[in-house]
Order: structure tokens, then sequence, then C-alpha cells
């Protein structure tokens, strides 16, 4: 399975900054968006906010591989 990394700009916390995610990543981080009513970047400024030292991306890539395995409420 071939996956291209796209690479997208931004604004978290009233700066731009860019983020590389596989296609499966930003199509998953959409849906999780839209179902959460929310728009995808304030779903990376609220994954930004509790990230700790982690990398964004792989912040990102961890919240959503949560999320996919999370019981359904």
């Amino acid at each position: 399975m071939s996956a291209g990394v796209t690479k997208r700009s931004v604004m978290i916390a009233g700066h731009r900054t860019s983020v590389s995610l596989e296609d499966p990543f930003w199509d998953a981080l959409r849906a999780i968006a839209a179902a959460r009513g929310q728009s995808v970047p304030a779903l990376i400024g609220a994954i930004d906010a509790g990230r700790g030292a982690q990398n964004l991306s792989s912040a990102i890539r961890v919240f959503v591989l949560a999320t996919l395995q999370a019981p359904a409420p």
C-alpha cells in the first residue's frame, strides 16, 4: 500500500505551521473533525495544545489511531 505524503499549512495559536501527513491520515482527520462539528484547523489546534514535546505530525497520527481504535459510545 502506497500513501502519498501531503504537506499542508495550518494556522494554530495565531501562527502558521506546516504539517506533513500521509493522505489516509488527512482523510481520517477530516472525518473525525466533521463528526465532532469542528474544522480541521480547530482539531489540530486542540491536538497541538495537548501534545507536550511530541512532534505535531506524530501527535496527529497517534490521535487519529487512538480515536479510530476507541470503542463507539
